[in-house]
């Protein structure tokens, strides 16, 4: 596996225990729908959640959650109404972004809820 597929994977493995800690039910990781993924669905109270998780070793450039541009979120809003649709689902539907930055064996968490909106 390439290194950054692998601090991809160790992001998301972060970000699913953090979570699960604060009492969202993990519904699925890595979801696909043909070309369409979804990092982490989750759900608390009557809400469902759509996670995009964004994994870096630096801020140097940028803050990771800075990379879910519009194009990113207008993938993730069509690829969270398929899973909608394919599992009749009748909840509110938010998008979260949760930014790990991880440097040596640390890692720094930033989870903004309610990050983006969409209009589908």
């Amino acid at each position: 596996m390439a290194e950054h597929n692998k601090l991809g994977k160790s992001g998301e493995q972060i970000a699913v225990e953090y979570l699960q800690k604060k009492g969202y039910k993990i519904l699925e990781t890595n979801w696909h729908a043909g070309k369409f993924e979804i990092d982490i669905i989750a759900s608390i109270s009557n809400q469902i959640i759509i996670v995009e998780v964004k994994t870096r070793t630096s801020t140097f450039l940028m803050e990771p959650e800075a990379a879910v541009n519009k194009e990113k979120q207008r993938i993730l809003a069509k690829a969270a109404d398929i899973y909608v649709r394919r599992n009749e689902i009748d909840k509110e539907v938010r998008f979260d972004i949760i930014s790990v930055v991880i440097v040596r064996d640390e890692f720094r968490i930033n989870h903004i809820e309610d990050a983006f909106y969409t209009t589908m």
